[in-house]
């Protein structure tokens, strides 16, 4: 059956299913508060850095809508100006309309924007998202969720203290019909006591170059943005 109508959690849901591509993401929070989407209106979406992952997720989102599902981004953020025209530029060019931000808290003050997808630098990924659910949006961050457990717990009381939706995908954990079968096979004591476990991931990574020394800060970058709440180092 096509769906076409659905509200913010499922919404939400059904995001991380799309953007990870796994099963129902673990969900922070329960009830919503300020704007209150009906099952008949878009969810107006954001995605916040998007050279890499992000773009990941404005495929996702658009797939969702193409399917049926009421969702539009109205915003695209990313502190590297090439990157937000380039992407401002594309959606332009398919007769859609976006707004561009390198700065988060702009974004945040747009009225035209019900939840966010973060997919920026890891060390972002805390506050941005706190001071979305402060600014009255849903978010989908992506994983790892936050640099310790302190500020994950942080995210926990800020989004549960005003009643927003957060989300993060995180594969084999929400993966309910391959890994979690797996695991209680082996708690069953199929594979007898487990003394060690070792986990290993091999991927091709390009090179990031090696360099004598501090380098400059590419032009059309916000290099205090990107840096956020990590320290200001070259």
């Amino acid at each position: 059956m096509k769906q076409t109508t659905l509200t913010r959690r499922d919404f939400l849901r059904h995001t991380s299913l799309a953007i990870a591509g796994v099963g129902m993401a673990p969900a922070i929070a329960a009830q919503t508060t300020g704007r209150v989407v009906g099952p008949n209106e878009e969810i107006r979406f954001a995605v916040v850095g998007f050279r890499g992952q992000g773009g990941g997720h404005i495929k996702s989102l658009q797939s969702l809508r193409e399917k049926g599902v009421k969702v539009r981004i109205t915003a695209l953020c990313d502190v590297d100006r090439e990157v937000l025209d380039g992407g401002v530029k594309v959606f332009k060019d398919q007769g859609e309309e976006v707004k561009g931000y390198t700065d988060i808290r702009e974004l945040l003050q747009d009225a035209n924007v019900d939840a966010l997808s973060i997919a920026t630098p890891n060390h972002w990924h805390a506050l941005g998202t706190i001071w979305a659910v402060q600014a009255g949006k849903d978010v989908y961050v992506e994983k790892p969720v936050s640099h310790n457990v302190w500020e994950g717990r942080q995210m926990v009381k800020a989004a549960r203290q005003h009643g927003r939706i957060v989300q993060t995908g995180t594969q084999s954990r929400s993966s309910r019909e391959g890994i979690a079968t797996a695991v209680e096979w082996v708690r069953a004591g199929n594979l007898g006591k487990i003394l060690a476990a070792r986990g290993l991931c091999y991927k091709r990574r390009d090179t990031i170059g090696k360099v004598d020394g501090p380098q400059p800060i590419p032009p059309g970058i916000d290099y205090d943005l990107w840096c956020g709440p990590a320290p200001k180092d070259p």
